[in-house]
């Protein structure tokens, strides 16, 4: 069940920065995957997925985190949608796509 709202996750993500599933999950830095990946967590985490689950279907894709680096993106992205009315628009319009 968790498995299948973080794969209907990745694929919303990917969708809306307009990247591929493969560049969310690269080890580059670009600031824009990187806020890609950080929404992919708080929306996780926002779904009551715990880290050990978010950690494992991470590295099934073949990108291992920390727990702290998991912690870390989601309080950043908890900041932005705060302070951004298009980032939380843009976090309601997914979750509603995903049926959550």
């Amino acid at each position: 069940m968790k498995r299948e709202i973080f794969n209907k996750y990745v694929k919303s993500i990917a969708n809306r920065f307009g990247i591929t599933e493969e560049e969310l999950f690269s080890k580059t830095k670009k600031r824009e995957l990187v806020d890609a990946r950080q929404m992919l967590y708080y929306l996780c985490t926002e779904r009551s997925m715990s880290i050990g689950y978010i950690q494992t279907y991470l590295k099934e894709r073949g990108y291992a985190v920390s727990h702290s680096t998991i912690i870390h993106g989601t309080n950043r992205a908890k900041d932005l949608v705060n302070g951004d009315t298009d980032l939380s628009t843009m976090i309601t319009n997914i979750e509603t796509q995903c049926g959550v």
